[in-house]
């Protein structure tokens, strides 16, 4: 695993990224990752508790593909046009990360654009929303966190604006090329301008939690093993 890979935009992701993203789904977890934010001073990187997954396994990392989503009380002409731009656009190894300005008015988020996304090779979607199709979600096997579930359209509800920008999403700033890790536990953006940093102290972290953890089951005391290891 390469602790030093970068995020060159607008380009698929390479062996190194895979390497990255199985390394981070396999060893890390979103906590360690958050307390590794959290001691190089970045505290607010972990999106509102509210982000929940649509099966209890889901679990990936990679790219943030960014969309920005608002609502809206027409139909246009066109009401798909910059949906589908944004879908076509996702390369290998992205997550579909978007902002709703808090929105429950429409699930912009079902099953034909995780198909979409799942077949370019998208990670994962992270949606400050809602979505719909759950059961066609699952059974295609893409995992999606969302803030809920409602059967209604985005058609003369909602519409993306832009993608590939800045945003905000459940109250965490992401931009593209940001690392998007989502477990059980919640969903973290990570920076990609300290990425490596967070690599390193998450996984140096883990290892002593593992040693935490084995000394605490053979029936250490906790002041004994936080002195030892100075973790909790």
């Amino acid at each position: 695993m390469n602790n030093q890979t970068t995020r060159i935009s607008g380009r698929p992701a390479t062996l190194a990224d895979l390497d990255l993203f199985k390394h981070v789904e396999e060893h890390l977890y979103t906590a360690v990752v958050s307390d590794s934010l959290d001691e190089l001073g970045y505290r607010n990187q972990a999106l509102r508790e509210f982000m929940r997954p649509l099966s209890p396994n889901d679990c990936f990392a990679g790219w943030a593909r960014t969309f920005s989503c608002v609502d809206m009380y027409h139909i246009p002409t066109e009401p798909y046009a910059m949906e589908i731009a944004a879908l076509d656009s996702v390369l290998l190894g992205e997550v579909v990360i978007a902002s709703t300005a808090g929105s429950m008015q429409n699930a912009p988020w079902g099953e034909l654009l995780s198909t979409a996304a799942h077949v370019r090779g998208a990670r994962g979607a992270v949606i400050d929303g809602l979505v719909r199709d759950v059961r066609k979600i699952q059974e295609l096997g893409f995992p999606v966190f969302a803030r809920g579930i409602k059967p209604v359209d985005s058609k003369g509800r909602g519409a993306i604006i832009d993608y590939n920008v800045p945003i905000e999403c459940a109250g965490a700033r992401v931009c593209p090329g940001d690392l998007i890790f989502a477990d059980y536990d919640g969903v973290i953006a990570v920076p990609a301008e300290i990425l490596p940093q967070v690599i390193q102290l998450a996984t140096e972290k883990v290892a002593k939690e593992n040693g935490s953890r084995a000394e605490l089951l053979r029936g250490a005391y906790l002041k004994d093993v936080f002195a030892k290891y100075g973790v909790l």
